[in-house]
C-alpha cells in the first residue's frame, strides 16, 4: 500500500525509510536506520527526482504509481547516481519506458557503469541550464564532489524549492513525520553531523562553493536525499553546514580519546578530563576502542581541544587510536588545539607517531610537550597531567 506525503503544490515524497540496516556503505553504524528519499512532481510535465535503494523498491514503487494516479512518467532527474540512489533505475525505466532521463554528461557516462540503457534517452544538462515542465522550470546547479562528481541540485525559481542531492543530508529512519522542523535539533543533528563530516567532511572546499551559489537563491523548501524535509528555519541548518565545511569548531569544548589496554591509559586520561571539568572547561571522554570511528571523528571536528591518549602497542600506537587519527587526517581535520598522552611499559612510541600523524594535518597545535606514563600514573606523573590540564584550560579561557 502506498505511503506518500504532499509537500508541496503538486509535489509528494515518495521515498520510504529502511530500519534493518546495520551499516551504512558498509562501514557506518545506522542504529535508526536511513531513509531514501525521492520526489514526484506533477506539473503539466511528471517528473521525479531520483530513485532509491532497492531495500525499500517495493514501497517506492507503489508510491510511485499512486502519486501518478495513472499518468505516465515524463522525467527521471538523476541528481546523483552513487547506487544507494539508482539501484531500482533500471527498474524504474522498464516500468516507465517513455521517461526521459535528464542528467548530466558525467552522471550519464557513470550511470552506463552500472545500468544498460538507451542514451538517446538522455538529456544532458549542465550549470544553469533550465527545463520547463509546465507551470513551473527547473533550473540545474552543478555541485561536483558533494561528495561524488557527477552531482548536480535542481532549483524551481517559481516556489523556491531546492533539491539538494546527498547535501543537508542525514543519517536516521523518518518517524511518520517528514519535516525536518517536527523534531531536527533534537532527534537528528547528531546523526546530521555525523553524516557529514564521514560522508562530505573531506570536501570542505566544494562545500563552501556550492553553499555561496545557493547564497543567491530564495529557498521555501529543501529536499535531500536522505533525512527530513527542510520548510522553516533552514537558514540554522545552513550555518552548521557553513562551519563544519570551513573545518570551524562547532563547539568550544574539549575532547579526550583514549586507547588502553589494562586500563592505567584510561586512568591518565580520566585524571586530566577531571581537572578540566573542575576548572569548568566542557568535556566528553570517549574510549576508541569502544565507540565507533565514524562517532569518535564526529566529535573531533566537533569541539575545538582534543586530548590524545594511547599506549604503546607493538611499537606503534594502540591501533584503534592509529586508525582513529589516520581517519581524521584522511577527512581533512585542521585548526584544532591538541595535547597528547602516552604509555608504554618499556619504550613509550606513541606520542612521537602522534605527533607526526597530526603534524601533517592543517593549523594543528600542540599544547604542552605531551605526558609520558611507565605502565600506571604514579604521583610525578598526576602532577605532569594537572599541569597538562592547567595548560589546556588555560588555552580554552584565553
Amino acid at each position: 500500500m502506498h505511503n506518500t506525503v504532499k509537500i508541496g503544490n503538486d509535489l509528494f515524497y515518495v521515498g520510504a525509510s529502511d530500519r534493518r540496516i546495520a551499516l551504512f556503505e558498509s562501514a557506518f553504524p545506522v542504529p535508526r536506520g536511513v531513509s531514501y528519499n525521492s520526489y514526484l512532481l506533477t506539473d503539466e510535465k511528471t517528473v521525479l527526482f531520483d530513485t532509491v535503494d532497492r531495500s525499500v523498491s517495493t514501497q517506492f514503487f507503489e508510491n510511485v504509481r499512486f502519486a501518478l494516479g495513472g499518468r505516465k512518467l515524463d522525467y527521471l532527474v538523476v541528481q546523483h547516481m552513487e547506487p544507494d540512489h539508482s539501484a531500482t533505475f533500471s527498474a524504474l525505466l522498464s516500468a516507465y519506458p517513455e521517461a526521459t532521463v535528464v542528467a548530466t554528461k558525467k552522471t550519464a557516462s557513470m550511470l552506463s557503469h552500472y545500468f544498460s540503457y538507451p542514451e538517446e534517452k538522455v538529456l544532458a544538462v549542465g550549470e544553469g541550464d533550465t527545463l520547463s515542465v509546465g507551470k513551473r522550470t527547473l533550473r540545474f546547479v552543478l555541485a561536483p564532489m558533494v561528495h561524488w562528481p557527477e552531482v548536480m541540485f535542481t532549483y524551481i525559481p517559481e516556489e523556491e524549492i531546492l533539491f539538494t542531492a546527498d547535501a543537508f543530508g542525514t543519517f536516521g529512519a523518518l518517524g511518520g513525520g517528514v519535516f525536518a522542523d517536527e523534531r531536527f535539533e533534537a532527534e537528528f543533528l547528531p546523526d546530521a553531523r555525523r553524516y557529514y563530516f564521514n560522508i562530505v567532511g573531506k570536501y570542505g572546499v566544494q562545500v563552501q562553493n556550492v553553499l555561496k551559489k545557493a547564497a543567491g537563491l530564495k529557498i521555501s523548501l529543501v529536499c535531500p536525499l536522505h533525512g527530513p524535509v527542510w520548510r522553516e528555519n533552514f537558514g540554522w541548518f545552513l550555518q552548521k553546514y557553513d562551519l563544519w565545511s570551513r573545518y570551524v569548531p562547532e563547539e568550544r569544548g574539549v575532547a579526550v580519546f583514549y586507547a588502553s589496554v589494562y586500563g592505567h591509559t584510561q586512568n591518565a586520561a580520566e585524571i586530566v578530563a577531571t581537572a578540566l571539568a573542575g576548572e569548568g572547561v566542557p568535556v566528553k571522554v570517549y574510549d576508541v576502542s569502544v565507540t565507533d570511528v565514524s562517532e569518535l571523528l564526529s566529535e573531533a571536528f566537533r569541539y575545538s581541544h582534543l586530548v590524545f591518549a594511547s599506549t604503546t602497542y607493538n611499537n606503534g600506537i594502540f591501533v584503534n587510536m592509529d586508525n582513529f587519527l589516520r581517519d581524521l587526517a584522511a577527512h581533512g581535520l585542521r585548526g584544532r588545539k591538541y595535547a597528547l598522552i602516552e604509555n608504554g611499559s618499556w619504550s613509550p612510541q606513541a606520542g612521537t607517531l602522534m605527533r607526526g600523524i597530526l603534524g601533517s594535518m592543517k593549523d594543528m597545535t600542540e599544547l604542552g610537550e605531551g605526558v609520558t606514563i611507565l605502565s600506571a600514573a604514579d604521583g610525578a606523573a598526576r602532577e605532569k597531567l594537572l599541569s597538562l590540564a592547567e595548560e589546556i584550560a588555560a588555552d580554552f579561557r584565553g
